[in-house]
Formats: C-alpha cells, structure tokens, sequence
C-alpha cells in the first residue's frame, strides 16, 4: 500500500499537532510525546531529533510498507495509528464528535480512496471507498471481547435463534466472508434451488502470491448432529453428505477468467452447534482427499467473527427501542 507524499505529510502535521493553539484540533506533540504516540500504537519507533513532520511522514511511509492482506486495506498497524490520532479523548477545539478533526482528516484520505469514520464503538476505524472494506486493527476471534462486543454478540445470537435459513446467508454470512476479504461471493440460486448443486453459495480467495482458491458453502440453520434420524430444528449430517460430494465434484463458471473450476475447499456452516459425532461421521465417509477439503464453521465461529469484524448487525437483530447518534454510522 502506497500513499502520496503529499498525504503522508499532511497526517504527520495532524499527529504532531503544528498548528496555532487557538485553532487546533490535534494536540501538539513534541519529541518524546511523538515515541510515546508510536509506542501506544504497538510500534517500536523512537524520534531520532530530526524535524518531527518529515520524521513521523517516513515512519508512516515504513508502517505502510508493512505487509498485509485483502484488496482496500492497509496494515493494522497503520490503522491503529488513525485510531489512536483520532481517540476522543484527545479533542481540542472540537465538538464531543471531533467533526472538525475528522474534516481534515478525510480532506486528506479522500486522495487515496480511503474514509475515516466512527463506529458505535467510538473508535475511529478506515473504509475503503471502492470496495468498502473496512481495514480492523485486531480481528483475532478469540481475544477477550469488550462489554459493548458481548452485548453486540447477545443480540446476534438472538437473531439467529430466530432467523431462517435464507436469513442466515444473506444477512450474515455473505457480508461476514465480503468483509473476510473473500471475492466474488455469490448466492447460487438457495431460494429456488436452481443450479445450487449442493452450494448455497459460491466465492473465490486470491493469495498473496495471486493465486486464486475456490470455495463452496453449504449452510444449515440449526444443530447438525448425527442422530438416526432428522429431530425438529435439527439437521442430520447425512443429509448433507451428497450435497458436499456435489459440491466437491460440480464445476462453477467463473465470469471473471471466462472458465470451468472446480471448488478447492467446501465450507460446512450450521446456526447452531457441528456436533462431534457429525464431523466424525462426514471424515470417515469421505475419502482422505475430499477430507481435507472440509471446513467447518458453526454457531460460536460466526459470532465471535462477526462481532471482531465490526459489521453492523442486520436491522432485525436491534433494539427496537435503539435511538440514532452521531455514533451509529455502520461500520462500512
């Protein structure tokens, strides 16, 4: 990821805060604040004397350089560094929304496509315009989440206990693997069963060496077990065996290269819990080549990535009695 100097200079003059005290929206930094700043964003950069703009502008273009992963994002490190620069904490001749702040900030990033916005989390996050992903500093799914995650997580397993199968892909799960960093993810025709061959949805992931994998999903609303027999509100894995061979085995077109592929690795994705037994059963069914090719993905594994990703949750997963903020502007 590559900024223009011109852009890279302008953020460097709002985190060391050069400008008059009675204007000011950004706190002025001298040299030890600006190796406190970069040490609070989790870097081990120390101002070296030189001229605190032209310095903090190489340290950006350094951090930028760092390597990454998904079209329209920078390195976390980069986006903790905005999110640090724009902490509310830190208002100065602002409103309680940093208005004035976030203006310029965004008169710069508007150069390079990107937008810079508080979530309902009051964090400053980055989103970029042309593919709308948003870039978050931490997406490890297992780390202890905050109070307002918790919450956010009760009411999305709440919608789920409630939603239908079709609810499931559109409003979850073809967001989640968009903002995952996934392409192409398509819906292949759940609702009337036309030419789904064992996938309701179909997607592609490019590697960093820009090699390209292919994915298919099957999802099941509720519990997969491994019963005799289907219960009420649960799936059995067997019903899904066939669907997983036809997965594995059917060619999706890819409009993009004009070709025929076949599916490298096929998602297994429940509302509820896989239970033991059922990925049990499924490996020893399929032959140790298409075992390999399994991925399981169920209840916990979609709320706890939903949750890290920031999405917004869908409308039906609010409080009714929700009132709008300055902060409420979805995620991306």
């Amino acid at each position: 990821m590559k900024f223009k100097r011109r852009t890279l200079m302008q953020i460097a003059d709002m985190i060391c805060g050069n400008y008059s005290h009675e204007s000011s929206h950004f706190p002025y930094r001298s040299s030890s604040f600006l190796t406190e700043f970069f040490a609070d964003a989790d870097t081990d950069y120390e101002h070296d004397g030189s001229t605190r703009q032209w310095w903090v502008a190489d340290t950006l273009e350094k951090i930028l350089d760092e390597p990454h992963t998904g079209t329209g994002t920078v390195p976390a490190s980069f986006a903790q560094v905005i999110a640090l620069l724009m902490d509310p904490g830190d208002t100065l001749n602002d409103d309680e929304h940093r208005s004035g702040a976030l203006s310029m900030l965004n008169a710069a990033l508007a150069r390079e496509g990107f937008e810079a916005y508080y979530a309902p989390d009051k964090r400053c996050y980055l989103r970029h315009l042309a593919t709308n992903t948003t870039t978050a500093p931490e997406r490890n799914p297992h780390r202890p989440f905050s109070a307002a995650e918790v919450e956010r997580r009760e009411q999305l397993a709440a919608y789920l206990d409630t939603a239908s199968e079709d609810d499931l892909i559109e409003e979850i799960l073809l967001p989640l693997f968009r903002q995952l960093g996934f392409h192409r993810v398509t819906a292949a025709g759940h609702k009337d069963k036309a030419l789904e061959y064992g996938k309701d949805v179909w997607m592609k992931f490019i590697l960093p060496t820009q090699h390209v994998l292919y994915f298919g999903l099957q999802a099941k609303k509720d519990k997969l077990d491994a019963a005799g027999a289907t219960r009420t509100s649960n799936a059995n894995v067997a019903e899904i065996y066939n669907q997983v061979l036809m997965m594995l085995g059917h060619e999706i077109f890819d409009p993009e290269i004009s070709k025929r592929v076949l599916v490298d690795h096929a998602f297994i994705v429940a509302g509820g819990e896989i239970t033991k037994q059922a990925r049990a059963w499924l490996g020893n069914k399929l032959d140790a080549t298409q075992r390999r090719s399994i991925i399981f993905m169920d209840r916990n594994d979609i709320l706890d990535l939903f949750v890290v990703t920031n999405l917004p949750l869908p409308t039906a997963a609010l409080p009714r009695a929700t009132v709008k903020t300055p902060w409420d502007d979805p995620p991306f």
